[in-house]
């Protein structure tokens, strides 16, 4: 499985934003193991922003970042203690723009499975895993339904490991599920199956831009 998401993410071009925007970079970290799982944070409760949210470990780039690869390496041992060169770059997926405005790059890695991570209390309240399985047989508890310009999205949501993964998330979890491992996620199209849950059109920076340029 991992060795054919290798290749298909390194034959993958994803789409680039060139917007006048704050930028930041996520890391989708995919541990190695028997049954591959892939690792979500859950943010600190305190937080003005995102409190309590899922999300990958990331941040906001820094003036002195190289590239957004070194945000989300640097974000990533900031927030969880992953060693940068403990990661195997398997590629990059397309930007996105989340609801504050911020032009979000994602990357994924490969990473061991015996890393002794550590959430940063000052960000973090958890780390956890859920088995890619999940994800690839969309065993979705139900989907969103995100009006976009007069067109509905229709998201997933997943419930795993006592936690509710959406939004953003989600939709890099969509654009891996068809370019790594070709199990296509439609967007634009309604479910045949499964409960509904209707958003305000105020969403719409979520979700992908039609005006992305390679």
């Amino acid at each position: 499985m991992l060795e054919k998401l290798r290749k298909r993410l390194q034959a993958h071009t994803p789409c680039r934003m060139r917007l006048d925007m704050p930028q930041a970079a996520v890391l989708l970290p995919i541990v190695d193991r028997p049954e591959p799982t892939l690792l979500f944070t859950r943010r600190a409760s305190h937080l003005s922003t995102h409190s309590g949210q899922v999300a990958f470990p990331g941040g906001k780039r820094e003036e002195a970042d190289p590239d957004l690869l070194f945000t989300a390496l640097r974000e990533s041992r900031e927030e969880i203690a992953l060693p940068p060169e403990r990661v195997e770059l398997l590629g990059r997926l397309s930007d996105v723009i989340s609801l504050h405005g911020i032009l979000v790059t994602p990357y994924v890695g490969l990473i061991p499975p015996d890393l002794p991570l550590v959430p940063d209390p000052s960000e973090l309240d958890a780390i956890f895993e859920v088995e890619l399985s999940l994800f690839l047989e969309d065993r979705r508890h139900h989907t969103d339904v995100i009006p976009v310009d007069g067109r509905l999205h229709y998201v997933p949501s997943y419930h795993a490991a006592g936690q509710v993964i959406w939004g953003l998330s989600s939709m890099m979890l969509v654009e891996l599920l068809a370019e790594g491992f070709g199990r296509p996620v439609s967007l634009l199209e309604e479910p045949p199956t499964g409960r509904l849950c209707y958003f305000p059109e105020r969403l719409l920076r979520t979700l992908h831009s039609e005006t992305h340029t390679p």
